[in-house]
């Protein structure tokens, strides 16, 4: 199966009975990112979660009782 990367363009391609193709065909909300993009993301990511200044938001939910 022939895929394209969201990031850089690139085409390349996937086993046509693999997981991540079937993800692909039947839910087309999915994109497809090559190894190179995601690494790249994933080595920023930890870069700024490392960094003191980063700060993840969390919502409370209260609990209805009606």
């Amino acid at each position: 199966m022939k895929v394209q990367c969201v990031i850089c363009d690139q085409q390349s391609t996937i086993d046509t009975d693999s997981p991540l193709a079937k993800k692909l065909r039947n839910h087309p909300i999915h994109t497809y990112m090559c190894d190179i993009c995601h690494d790249r993301i994933k080595v920023n990511t930890q870069a700024r979660l490392a960094n003191s200044s980063f700060q993840l938001y969390t919502y409370k939910t209260e609990l209805n009782e009606f």
